[in-house]
């Protein structure tokens, strides 16, 4: 069993979907991760060798990944709340961040609706 950055890979799946698990790792970056360690990229997690697995850590060890990664977006999250800027006042209040209309949609950030007495049109 493959694991890398604390994660176990999916055994079945070909290593580029397999590290696309992982926090951090999109297909993009994996299909880079694989070239640098020079693993074919067809090849199944289960049939990795050990060689190959450790030339896939240190290729990793190369990006911000994981638990480094979502701290970094929390600690960017953070920095805009206290210096109030227009999104970290988003953030804030919890509506949509990024111009999102909110007057029909935004549910998922809004919540459940919340009925109004008397508000009728």
């Amino acid at each position: 069993m493959a694991r890398i950055k604390n994660i176990d890979l999916p055994k079945e799946k070909r290593i580029v979907i397999g590290l696309t698990y992982i926090y951090g790792i999109g297909p993009s970056r994996a299909k880079k991760i694989c070239a640098a360690a020079g693993v074919s990229e067809d090849i199944r997690v289960k049939d990795l060798s050990i060689d190959d697995i450790n030339k896939l850590r240190k290729e990793c060890d190369n990006y911000v990944l994981v638990g480094d990664l979502k701290r970094e977006v929390e600690m960017n999250i953070k920095t805009k709340m206290e210096i109030n800027s227009y999104q970290g006042t988003r953030h804030k209040k919890g509506l949509p961040v990024r111009g999102q209309r909110t007057s029909r949609n935004a549910r998922t950030r809004k919540g459940k609706a919340k009925t109004i007495a008397n508000k009728k049109k």
